[in-house]
């Protein structure tokens, strides 16, 4: 299977508390629900297309809590719901007690060791969402396909960010696009080491 990670970011890297106020209030963030404006239908139905080539989901412990709180309890016709509740779950976490929103499997010891075991079985994507330490983790490890960002038109100043690893990686734009509310929706696929070199100037001759 591909690993795929989807995160939501405002321009300045936080991923933190997208949705609402009370989100997620780690190290005193008041700052979250900063993507709620700028939902639109082009971004539900981008998001939506995105799930669709889930075969599961892999989250860390913290996330997999707060969906288990927040997804059993939606009960309006909603476009994600069913598939949420419904796919295979495999949470990264050594403290996690009973895992109950399901089905899930704890994955416990070494983060990449597990991860690459999933990775190699079959299937189309395992899908990271929130869970920014488990995503930058697997980027340094290298153990990420597929990089897909809905990037919101603002900026928050603090708060837990994506892009806190150690290594410098490659990237090739795979699709983009901009929704009506200004949200800019990139597809990545992660291709190794960065590529650099050195500026000698350019030529404008023709």
């Amino acid at each position: 299977m591909k690993i795929a990670i989807t995160q939501f970011l405002t321009l300045d890297g936080v991923s933190q508390g997208p949705g609402s106020a009370e989100e997620d209030r780690t190290g005193g963030f008041a700052r979250g629900g900063w993507l709620t404006p700028h939902i639109d239908e082009d971004f539900l139905q981008q998001a939506s297309d995105w799930l669709d080539l889930a075969d599961g989901l892999l989250l860390g412990g913290r996330t997999y809590e707060a969906f288990a709180r927040d997804w059993p309890q939606i009960t309006e016709p909603d476009p994600f719901t069913v598939r949420m509740n419904s796919l295979p779950k495999y949470i990264v976490s050594n403290s996690l007690g009973e895992a109950t929103w399901g089905p899930a499997t704890v994955l416990r010891g070494d983060i990449v060791e597990k991860v690459a075991e999933l990775k190699a079985t079959a299937g189309r994507e395992l899908q990271i969402y929130g869970s920014a330490r488990l995503a930058a983790s697997l980027l340094d490890a290298e153990l990420v396909d597929t990089l897909r960002l809905a990037v919101a038109p603002v900026l928050i100043g603090s708060g837990r960010r994506l892009f806190t690893h150690g290594r410098d990686l490659g990237l090739r734009l795979i699709d983009q696009r901009r929704t009506p509310s200004g949200m800019s929706l990139i597809e990545y696929e992660v291709t190794g080491a960065a590529p650099l070199a050195d500026y000698e100037g350019a030529d404008l001759s023709g």
